[in-house]
Formats: C-alpha cells, structure tokens, sequence
C-alpha cells in the first residue's frame, strides 16, 4: 500500500456498520491498518462485522447504540474512548429511508427521519469532535447521498436531511479546521445491497437503473477507494469537499 493510504496504528468509530455500505467502510479502514469501533442497533450483525476484523488482526470494538438517542451515543463514543484511547476517524453512516408523500406525511415520520439522518450524526459528530479537538487531529466522513443534491418525489425528509448534512459538513469544515480536523461529506448513488435487490429487480428499479449513465448499479466494494481517500492523509488538503460515487448519475 503506498504510504499516504495507510491507516496503520489509527482508531476509528463507524455508525451503521452492521451491514450494507456501513460495513463494507469499517473493513476499508481496518484492512488500511486501523482499529475499529462499531456503532448500531444491530448487535447481530455488529458482531458479524466485528469477526471479519478480527481475521484481518485488527481490533473490531462493538459499540451498541440507536443514533437517534443521543445518551446512547454519548456512551457508545465513551467505550471506543476507554478502549482505543482516541479516535482519529469518525465515519457517520447510519440511515434510514423516508419515502413518503408530503400529503402523508405525519410529524412523527418526519422527526424520525431526521433524528437518524441528520440530528443524529450531529451529535455524534459533537461526542467525537471533543476528542480530535484536545489531540489537534481528526478525519470526519458524513456519508449524505445524491439525493440531497438532486430532487426525488416522495423521498423529501429523507433529501432535506441528506442536504442538511451536506451543508452541515460544509460549515462544520470551515469551524474545525484550525484544529487540523478535516470533514468532508460522501454521496453515494445507487449501490445493490441486500435490502434493495429485490427493488432492483422491479420494472420500476429497472428504470432507475436506465438513469445512469454506466446503466448500472454500484457493488459495496466501489465505495472503498472514496473511503480510503477521505479517512488517511491522501486527503490531508481536503475539506469541506462534497465526493461523489455515482456511476455519472448527478451529471447524466
């Protein structure tokens, strides 16, 4: 590995990594050399994650917590603290989808979305960002979504939250860069995992795929090279930059 990509001796701490593209990211960074804290709802699937670290000689620390709960939050971040003693990178990839129409919409679906999307990863964000302020050191990953950039009916709490955290990342960046902190945001297009193969596989997944320019969906695997770019020092001049992963989607 070329030596700006290491992440030899780092610590980590992954929201959403019990699956999907949450999991894939926490492997990117320990295969990179880092130890990894893993935070979720699903202690099942943390623990899953958690053993393919292991195999690689890292450590993989599950961390339970609902990021919509923000005592839990506290906590979780607290025990990757006590056991890593720091944390050089912070990944905030929890999500949850919200499609549905603003004529249906009830406050509670609405605050729900933006508890997980948005306040959430805000708050984690503020747990760790005390750490890498004290050690004058940070790698900050939202992961947003190009549905923040581009419009989608019946998807608007979901896209104001996704947008939100753009501009989050964006203001943030420009408050914590005197700490050597850099926060950058991650958009991902459409990636086939296992919640939405079976859409895919609909004539109305057909026709989003027809919208790419590659006409085709994104393996998990093709969001490792953005994530290692933005957690190691390839990234060191970097900050408040919007990385898009999307087959040509937001251009096509």
């Amino acid at each position: 590995m070329i030596e700006i990509f290491s992440l030899q001796g780092k610590k980590a701490f992954v929201s959403g990594a019990s699956r999907g593209l949450g999991r894939e990211m926490a492997l990117t960074l320990a295969e990179a050399g880092a130890d990894v804290a893993l935070g979720a709802r699903n202690i099942a699937g943390l623990n899953e994650t958690a053993a393919q670290i292991k195999k690689m000689g890292r450590e993989g620390l599950v961390c339970p917590m609902d990021i919509a709960k923000l005592d839990e939050i506290e906590r979780a971040v607290d025990e990757a603290v006590k056991a890593f003693g720091r944390i050089d990178i912070l990944i905030n990839n929890s999500g949850i989808a919200g499609d549905t129409p603003v004529a249906e919409m009830t406050p509670e679906k609405w605050d729900r979305v933006m508890d997980v999307n948005l306040k959430g990863h805000v708050f984690c964000t503020q747990a760790v960002g005390r750490h890498m302020i004290a050690n004058r050191y940070g790698k900050i990953i939202n992961i947003a979504s190009i549905i923040g950039m581009i419009a989608a009916v019946y998807n608007s709490p979901y896209a104001v939250a996704k947008a939100g955290l753009i501009l989050f990342t964006k203001t943030l960046a420009l408050e914590w860069v005197r700490y050597n902190i850099q926060v950058n945001a991650l958009c991902p297009g459409y990636f086939l995992t296992d919640l939405n193969r079976d859409f895919f596989q609909t004539p109305a997944g057909q026709k989003v795929i027809s919208k790419i320019p590659m006409r085709r969906l994104a393996e998990v695997k093709e969001i490792r090279g953005a994530t290692l770019l933005l957690a190691s020092d390839a990234s060191s001049f970097m900050t408040g930059s919007v990385v898009v992963v999307d087959g040509g989607h937001t251009i096509g």
